[in-house]
Order: structure tokens, then sequence, then C-alpha cells
């Protein structure tokens, strides 16, 4: 019997995923040479727009992984197409379409690299709601935000795409 908890999660993460395609779909329609525009970054330190969507989709494909107990398997960081960028998010899709968990395993202590000799370990479950969920986050709308700082006519309607199909209208 499929587990609630974690078919809600599935839903989440295809759902943010698909409002990132959304955002990356919009900012293709509007930037002549969208390949060029994966190279652009927000400030001189932080990752360029193609390394936030690997970044994103590694967060649902590592928990996709974790739950397998396979290895988790990044993707590079270096998306310097549309292409490459659409196939990372079809790719995780299917990764989390496939996810099957039972609750014990979101028990289990998940070690958590943070960078060069730091990591954190946490039970499953805090590794999703505390670590993996906001980086999730955190990725996408830095995505977001690379390509409105580009000029690119975003809004929150396309950030929250997934909200589409509950919207009503009064009156």
């Amino acid at each position: 019997m499929p587990n609630p908890a974690i078919e809600d999660l599935k839903r989440i993460f295809t759902e943010r995923l698909e409002a990132l395609e959304r955002i990356l779909d919009v900012g293709a329609e509007h930037l002549p040479d969208f390949n060029a525009t994966l190279q652009e970054r927000l400030a001189p330190d932080m990752f360029p727009l193609g390394t936030q969507i690997a970044i994103a989709c590694n967060q649902p494909r590592g928990f996709s992984q974790w739950c397998a107990g396979l290895p988790i398997d990044n993707l590079g960081r270096d998306v310097d197409t549309i292409e490459a960028a659409r196939g990372h998010i079809r790719d995780t899709k299917a990764l989390v379409a496939g996810i099957q968990v039972n609750d014990a395993k979101l028990e289990e202590i998940k070690r958590i690299g943070l960078g060069p000799g730091r990591y954190c370990e946490l039970p499953g479950h805090r590794y999703v709601n505390d670590y993996l969920m906001p980086n999730l986050y955190f990725h996408i709308t830095t995505a977001y935000d690379i390509l409105r700082h580009l000029g690119v006519p975003l809004s929150k309607t396309d950030f929250m795409s997934y909200l589409g199909p509950h919207v009503r209208m009064e009156g």
C-alpha cells in the first residue's frame, strides 16, 4: 500500500520541478541566447543559473537514490544548454516517480555533506524537512531571481504554478 506521506512528497517534488521548468521556459522565451544565460549569476560568489538548476534537481534526486539504498550520484554542475537543463529536470522527475520507501527509512540517520570537511547527521524525516526542502526552494528561488534580474517577466504565478488547478475566481 502506498505511503501517503511519501506520495505527498513525490507530488511536491514533481510540482516544484515543473515550476522550475516553467521558469526556464519563460526565460527562454524572453532571452535570445539562453545557453549563455545559464552562466549568469546574482553575485560573483554565487553559482550560475545552470548550477542552480543542477543543485535543485540534486535534492529530490539524492532523496530518491537514498530511499533506494543507492549511493547518491549528484548531477554535474556545468549545465550549459537549455536541453541539458530540461534533461536533468525530466530525469529527476522520473527518479521521483519511482520512489518506494517505508516509514522506517525516514527514521534512519542520514549523513549530509556540507562542504569540505563538514557534515551533519539527521534522521531521514529531518533530512527532508530541515535540509532537502529548504535547499530545493533556495535553488529554485535563486534560478527565478537570476532570470528576474535579467528582466524576464516572471511572477509569483510562475513560481507557484502548481497552484493553478486550485485557483478559483470570486463572483
